[in-house]
């Protein structure tokens, strides 16, 4: 089933369950889905556009609720990381931080990387490998250990 049915489906459900916080995730991903299948990136496929689409949601909301706890403000950090929750529940399973590094460790490798010039190759080729399997910061700080150390 395409994500889009998926979304519609769940979007259903959680108006007749009138769960709010479902809701307001799901439309939230609708929304986006829409924006990026109106920009038409010819390049990328929609699986890879849905799945950094997703990405982005999730690191928005994760970035709001940090800010929100920072000033004390956790009646509306607690919306947003629950929001997460659900949206992360659409994204392929995340990869142990032990996985990320030893792939991380293999590209270097097989880069023949050595300076933190090379990062941009390394991450793009990591990237690749891990498609949205890693949040991006625990794999830029992997790269950059096995760069520098």
């Amino acid at each position: 089933m395409a994500l889009t049915d998926k979304i519609n489906n769940d979007l259903k459900e959680a108006m007749k369950a009138k769960d709010k916080v479902k809701l307001e995730s799901l439309r939230a991903i609708k929304s986006a889905l829409l924006m990026a299948a109106t920009e038409k990136r010819a390049s990328e496929s929609s699986e890879e556009l849905e799945l950094k689409m997703l990405q982005k949601l999730v690191k928005q909301r994760k970035d709001a609720a940090t800010i929100f706890a920072e000033q004390g403000r956790d009646d509306l950090a607690q919306p947003e990381l629950d929001q997460v929750a659900i949206i992360e529940a659409y994204l392929p399973a995340q990869m142990s931080e032990d996985e990320v590094k030893a792939i991380v460790y293999a590209v270097v490798a097989q880069l023949g990387a050595s300076s933190m010039a090379d990062m941009g190759k390394v991450m793009g080729m990591v990237n690749q490998k891990l498609a949205g399997k890693a949040d991006g910061k625990v794999t830029a700080g992997f790269v950059k250990a096995a760069l520098v150390g």
